[in-house]
């Protein structure tokens, strides 16, 4: 076997805003969750627990966000989803009749009916916590679980360091409770850096964290290996560069291997084709036609939606092994390359949205396990590692500033900051200032139990309406209307939170539904927002 001459980490970012409804039985933004755990999060697990068995360890790392971690530990989502399950399987098993007579389309069926089975069996075996089996993995050494910040805010656009500090260091105090152990590694909602965030992150605990590949390659002074070797930032903490060529290879819209005629077509879907009378007892209860994600058709090419072509799980199976082998032949060449120019074994860190592999491209996990599998069993000379196993046995790191930067588009804050969000942010800062105020004010007081309710729940609210998916939903013009309801209904629970604090008037009952309703951070303390926390 020839000895490596580098390394492969997969990055993937695990991460939906928190949504939970219990004041409505059927809530179609919940349905984000669903689709998720059904097309991306169970596919992986089942791929990676494959690999194991087969003696393989994954060395792949994943962050799963405090929001979403919250919500697939919470009871009533888990009840959901458990329904939203059994409705699929009852309309596959129905799907399994209906196209008895159609080869390509059966053969899709049987699919989507043993992955609803195989769900269901999860859901069975973990009493409904999906979280349980990736800890699982994480203690056999075969992942690496790391965090998010709180939710996912866009740290450079908070006027206050405060504000930037307390979602870093709750994403922290989050995962120890969660996990049991600390964190080591951390992911910036949207990557975005600007030059606070290292004091914060040192200050925190974390050990390193992500970004596009601009925010190393421009930094100050220029990294001796560009973005193929962690760094060092002023404050002690390392930073991962995102590796381009892996990105086009997957994200690229023209070029990318998702768009392969043979791939399962994401644009046509069941719910749209199927009878109404036969397939109203699966949607909502508003009838409304929405995605129930059993797909019939390929890519095909460029042509209208009717004329999309029957897809072949087989076929796409085989596409799968030709992307895999062409990908790791690049990734060969590029880590020969580097190892030829710039004398260390480079590491490519591959980074992706989670969801993209199974829910975005449905072949994504396969292609995932497809490559692990070949470098073991073709003993290729390059080795897949987390970035925390990197780190521990790393040469020093070079020292340098990285440059303010996210992995948005233009590799900015644009996408975040333009004419259709820019209104939110005058009174999220504002917020954040009354925020710490009240922080400062009564850090050292003693608190009757309301009060410190009422101060943690006033926190929720505020971090809750940071979440950057508010502002990327504006922008895209994707559930624009949820988007601006959330920002303004958290903003508004807040407002009246901080006068009734102010005016020592807390309504108990208010206090309680809120409680209920937005009930993620359980362990919160309010003194998370203050400015010099309390000794």
């Amino acid at each position: 076997m020839s000895t490596h001459k580098g390394y492969l980490s997969f990055v993937l970012h695990a991460h939906l805003p928190f949504v939970r409804h219990p004041e409505h039985e059927y809530f179609l933004e919940e349905d984000w969750l669903f689709e998720a755990i059904t097309e991306t999060y169970l596919p992986l697990l089942f791929s990676w627990e494959r690999l194991m068995q087969d003696g393989i360890q994954p060395k792949a790392a994943i962050s799963f966000s405090p929001t979403l971690c919250a919500m697939l530990e919470d009871s009533l989502l888990q009840k959901r989803y458990r329904r939203h399950v059994e409705n699929h399987l009852e309309l596959c098993e129905k799907e399994l009749v209906r196209t008895r007579n159609h080869h390509l389309n059966h053969k899709t069926a049987r699919l989507y009916h043993e992955r609803f089975k195989q769900c269901l069996a999860v859901l069975d075996k973990y009493q409904g916590n999906i979280l349980t089996p990736f800890k699982q993995l994480k203690e056999a050494g075969a992942i690496d679980i790391l965090t998010c910040t709180a939710t996912h805010g866009m740290l450079p656009l908070m006027v206050h360091p405060e504000a930037v500090r307390a979602q870093i260091a709750l994403a922290f105090a989050e995962y120890q409770h969660r996990f049991g152990s600390k964190p080591g590694g951390v992911w910036l909602g949207e990557c975005a850096y600007d030059h606070r965030v290292g004091t914060f992150l040192k200050s925190a605990g974390f050990e390193f964290f992500f970004l596009d590949h601009h925010g190393v390659t421009y930094g100050r002074p220029a990294p001796r290996y560009q973005a193929y070797a962690p760094v060092l930032t002023p404050h002690g903490v390392a930073a991962f560069g995102r590796d381009t060529e892996t990105a086009q290879q997957v994200w690229s819209a023209t070029d990318g291997y998702p768009g392969d005629p043979h791939y399962r077509e994401f644009y046509r879907d069941l719910a749209f084709d199927a009878d109404e009378n036969y397939i109203r007892p699966y949607l909502h209860p508003d009838g409304v036609r929405r995605n129930v994600g059993l797909k019939y058709h390929r890519v095909t090419g460029k042509v209208e939606l009717n004329q999309k072509e029957p897809y072949d799980p087989e076929a796409a199976s085989a596409t799968v092994e030709r992307h895999a082998e062409d990908f790791l032949k690049k990734r060969l060449k590029q880590t020969e390359q580097l190892y030829d120019s710039l004398k260390i074994k480079p590491v490519i860190t591959a980074m992706y949205d989670a969801e993209l592999y199974g829910h975005w491209w449905f072949e994504g996990p396969q292609f995932l396990e497809q490559i692990l599998r070949k470098i073991r069993s073709q003993r290729l000379p390059i080795k897949t590692v987390t970035p925390t196993e990197y780190l521990h046995n790393s040469p020093q790191l070079q020292p340098i500033e990285p440059e303010i930067s996210s992995w948005g588009d233009k590799g900015y804050f644009e996408v975040w900051l333009n004419s259709s969000n820019e209104w939110i942010y005058l009174p999220l800062n504002k917020a954040a200032e009354k925020m710490i105020q009240m922080a400062n004010r009564f850090q050292s007081m003693r608190l009757t139990d309301l009060e410190r309710r009422g101060l943690n729940q006033a926190a929720r609210e505020l971090l809750l309406a940071q979440a950057s998916d508010w502002a990327f939903m504006m922008t895209v013009g994707s559930h624009v209307s949820y988007a601006e309801n959330r920002i303004k209904s958290h903003l508004g629970n807040f407002n009246k939170l901080h006068y009734q604090i102010s005016e020592k008037d807390i309504q108990e009952k208010s206090l309680q539904k809120l409680e209920s309703q937005n009930n993620i951070f359980p362990h919160i303390d309010f003194k998370i927002f203050c400015s010099a926390p309390a000794l």
